[in-house]
Parts: structure tokens; sequence; C-alpha cells
């Protein structure tokens, strides 16, 4: 049965699908990124709102500024942007259609739809969700990176930009030249202080261009931090199979596993749904909670991925089957990552490493260790690096920390053990690849990236580290480096 809304009724029974007119819907945010994630996390909290009958002037209308959003919008608008999410456990599965979404702008070059929706004042929440390495941070600090050549071509075209940030910028000018309020601004991703970085962006590069719009951003604007979990793997002929297993034929589903988590600060100056009816978390304390899961669980996929990479195991699961890599998750986790991560309420470190361990051990999540270890740059210096620094100043032991970025470099030297190529995998990944090369020679020539590791190269604890592991995988094998750090477990 192709999904849309005429089809609903006809979906076989067992198929949660919404209980609510969609045509009465009205748009309250506009998201930017449709993808898997946010179509499995933010999208089902809204739908799941709407099932309960609360805030159906809160619909999304869905946009995207590169040129591979149109085949989303493409597919979305055929299914009248339902989507199927299947949720995978390993005591079975089950599948939800969900409708919070009900438009998806035209993507084209200058973002006019885009802009235009953003300033309609119906709009009180524009939001993304555009990956961690999409906000324009410079690695080394992590401030506003102002020279990067999006960032100035929108400053110099502030009437027709070509990023997210660019066309917000721009709705909000409009906003401020009719006398209406801003809209709050709201990232979605994995980034510590998501909130503090999507401000750093959006007024830094305003202020590239208008000073005193920048200045009206920044005082009536608000720009909530988030924490958001959900282990969401991409979608391939395999998912669309299992759409069709419920009797769905739905072009873009989206499989998940069975956790699902939203922390977020209630900052919204233009209003906000009651997200907290349906199990979001409400607090004027993130910091802590996204400590939590960035820390253990975002760079746990990195501990992982990276090993599973060299060693030729293709899914995230497979990692935790493995044993030497379980057991360096297990040992630099509660060793050298817990340490500087403190409780929640409801949640001790040491009890979160052992859900991560079970979240990510489940079978029926067909998460690959490509798609996790992508975009190491950002990820590395967003999730992994922050925990090596405050090890480096604590006394807290850095060895598998150490361990974690020399198989990074070996990863990125782009051939697995089995002598099989890893495709490009970062959008440095020819810098990446032409250090890593000569790392396997000189080591520090991969410390010696200061756009990633800054003055870290000097610090003679970790360098030593980092250059007895990486002479150790290239000498004797992963596998040998990895039984040497848990030897001692």
């Amino acid at each position: 049965m192709k999904l849309c809304d005429e089809t609903l009724g006809q979906l076989p029974a067992g198929i949660v699908v919404p209980n609510y007119d969609r045509k009465a819907l009205t748009a309250g945010i506009v998201h930017i990124g449709l993808g898997n994630f946010h179509r499995a996390h933010q999208a089902w909290y809204l739908h799941r709102l709407f099932q309960q009958g609360h805030n159906h002037d809160w619909a999304i209308i869905g946009a995207g500024v590169r040129a591979a959003d149109a085949i989303q919008r493409e597919k979305l608008l055929a299914q009248d942007c339902l989507t199927t999410l299947i949720e995978l456990d390993p005591s079975g599965t089950s599948a939800e259609v969900t409708g919070s979404m009900i438009g998806f702008l035209p993507v084209e070059e200058g973002n006019a739809a885009l802009i235009r929706q953003m300033a309609d004042p119906a709009i009180r929440i524009v939001a993304l969700t555009v990956t961690e390495g999409g906000y324009f941070i410079s690695p080394s600090d992590g401030s506003f990176d102002a020279d990067h050549p999006d960032m100035i071509h929108d400053a110099e075209n502030p009437q027709s930009p070509r990023t997210a940030f660019g066309a917000i910028v721009a709705a909000l000018r409009i906003r401020r030249s009719n006398g209406l309020p801003p809209f709050a601004c709201q990232s979605c991703d994995n980034l510590q202080g998501n909130g503090r970085i999507l401000r750093q962006t959006v007024v830094g590069l305003a202020r590239l261009s208008d000073p005193e719009l920048a200045d009206w951003i920044n005082s009536n604007s608000s720009f909530p931090n988030s924490m958001v979990d959900c282990i969401v793997p991409a979608t391939g002929p395999k998912e669309i199979a299992l759409a069709v297993e419920f009797g769905v034929g739905d072009q873009a589903p989206v499989t998940h596993e069975n956790f699902r988590q939203w922390v977020i600060e209630d900052d919204f100056c233009a209003g906000r749904p009651d997200w907290d009816r349906v199990g979001a978390t409400f607090t004027n304390d993130v910091h802590d909670y996204e400590a939590m899961k960035i820390r253990i669980l975002n760079a746990g996929h990195q501990f992982i991925a990276n090993a599973g990479e060299i060693l030729s195991v293709e899914t995230i699961s497979g990692c935790m089957e493995h044993s030497l890599i379980r057991d360096f998750f297990r040992k630099i986790e509660t060793t050298e990552v817990a340490p500087h991560v403190k409780p929640v309420p409801g949640m001790e470190p040491e009890a979160y490493v052992a859900l991560i361990e079970r979240r990510f051990s489940n079978p029926a999540i067909i998460d690959t260790t490509r798609r996790v270890a992508f975009d190491g740059s950002s990820r590395h210096t967003g999730f992994v690096i922050p925990i090596l620094r405050d090890g480096l100043a604590s006394g807290v032991p850095i060895s598998g920390l150490a361990l974690a970025e020399s198989l990074w470099a070996r990863m990125c030297e782009g051939t697995r053990e089995d002598g099989s190529m890893i495709s490009p995998n970062d959008p440095f990944w020819d810098e990446l690849q032409i250090a890593a090369k000569a790392a396997r020679q000189r080591p520090l020539a991969w410390l010696e990236q200061t756009r990633f590791y800054g003055d870290l190269a000097s610090n003679t604890r970790f360098a030593t580290a980092f250059e007895g592991w990486l002479d150790m995988i290239w000498s004797k094998g992963t596998e040998a480096a990895l039984k040497a750090y848990c030897e001692d477990m």
C-alpha cells in the first residue's frame, strides 16, 4: 500500500497512524535538515502531542539548503510528508506512521522560499539538524569561522544566502523591518552547548554585514540548549523492504532503537509546544545531561567505529560482539571518560555506560561503522579531544584516549588491515589522509594538525602515548594494541 493521506485507513492493523485531522494542522515550526534523526526524534515527539489532541498549531514545515535535499523533498511530498517509523528491538519490531510534518519548501539557490516562510509571523521556532560539522566552528578553539567561503558569501550576499544560517539572518532582518518579533532558533544536533553555538554562528554571521541586526538578534531571539538522543541508522534498500514487510510502501522509512531522550532548556522567545507532555525534559541545567551523553555515547561511538573500520567490522553491534573492541569500550569509558561526567537525576555515570553498552549491542539496529565514523574531524574535536584535555589537566589516565586518536589516524590512512580500501569519509579527507600516511613513519605528523589538536602535539604525556600506540598498530596490528590496553582489566 503506497503511503499517503488517502491510504492511511487502509494500512494493515497494528500500525499506529495519525488520529488527528492533518488538514486542520497549521505550521509553527520550520525545520531545516529533514534527515532520519529529525523524523525519528523531534517530529515524533510533536506527532505524539498531536495524537493527544494538543498543540495542533505547531506543525512542521520541512526545508533544506543542499542540492541533495531536493531528492528527499520529492520522496516526502509524494507521500504527503508522512513517515513510517520502524522500532527495532531484540524482542521484535513495530511500525508507526507520523504526520507532524505538513509541507516541504522548494530547495533553491538563494533560499527565497525558505526566507519567506521563516519571515511569516506564524513561525515561532526555526530548528536545525545539520550535523555537528555544519556550524562553521573553528576546530582549534571553537570560535565562529568567519573566514569560511560560505560565510563570506552570505555576508556579501545577504539577500541570497547559500547556508541555513544566512537564510535565518535574512528572515530575521525582514521580521525586524516589519516590526515583528523574532523566532527562537533551536539546534537539534549533537553539540555540547548547541544553542550557544547556534547563537554564535547566527549572530556572528549577521555581524559581518549588519552589526545593528546582530545586536537585535542577540538581545531578542533565543537559542535554547538541548540534548537529543536516539540511535537512528541510515535508510537503504533493507529498510525500505522492511517497511514493505509491514505492508507500507514508503520510499523514506526510518528505523530506530527503542530509546529516546530529549532534554531542553526552557528558553523560547515566541512560545513552544508542550513536549514535556510526551516525555521531553525541560530544565535550565542541560549541561550535565548533554555532557553525559556526548562524552559516553558520542565519544564511545568514535572509540569503537574507528577500530571496527580498520578491522572490517561492518556494524556497531558487530563491534560490541568483538571481544577486544568491547573490552576497549568498557575500560576507556569507566576509567578515562566516566571520571569527567557528573551524575544527573536518576542516572550515575557508571549506570549510563552500562546502558550505552546495551544499546550499542542491539543486533536489530544495523548501524554501520562507516556512518558512525563519518566526519571524524568534527566528532573527535567535539566529543573526544575535550575529554583528553580534561584528563591531561586532572591527572586522570589518558592512555586509552591516545589509543583512540591513534585508531582514527590509522583509519584515515585509507586502508583496512585486510587490504580493502576505506572510501573518503570526512570533509577534510584529503588532508587527513596526507597526515595519516606521513604519521606511519613519524606519528607526530598527525598531531601537528593544529586545526584539530591545537597545542596538544607539545604535550609530552599525550604525544608519547600516541606515538607508542600508533607504532604498535602499524607494526603489530590493531588487535595487538587493543589487547595491550585491555590486558590489565
